[in-house]
């Protein structure tokens, strides 16, 4: 059984940081490429990152460059999201997702290519 659990969440004031962790459990880690998705209030669940299996690629929606930076370590089966300078927009839901593919594939922002969902970490980042 597949198990996809997040953590690291939390209320931080805008300029702040947080590191979210993600571990998965029940399937190969390596095998996959893993991303974190972001459901903010009133918007539809949208791909913020992602790393391919070996964390030696990685793909960013264009709102996050710079600020924020995804990595895995496979002997943990685990992945990390470090968010830094984080604006109030950024406020959402962040989910951890376990891809069908080892890589970033051109979709990778879609639902459609995920395999697995975890049940998300809230994060709120107030101005």
């Amino acid at each position: 059984q597949v198990q996809v659990v997040e953590s690291g969440g939390g209320l931080v004031q805008a300029g702040g940081s947080l590191r979210l962790s993600c571990t998965a459990s029940g399937l190969t880690f390596e095998d996959y490429a893993m991303g974190w998705f972001r459901v903010a209030p009133g918007k539809e669940r949208e791909g913020v990152s992602c790393i391919r299996w070996k964390g030696d690629m990685t793909r960013y929606v264009d709102s996050v460059k710079g600020r924020f930076t995804i990595s895995r370590d496979n002997d943990k089966n685990t992945l990390y999201l470090q968010m830094n300078n984080l604006r109030p927009d950024d406020t959402g839901m962040y989910v951890c997702a376990v891809y069908t593919t080892t890589y970033c594939s051109p979709s990778w922002r879609s639902q459609t290519a995920v395999n697995y969902w975890g049940q998300g970490t809230q994060v709120t980042v107030s101005s």
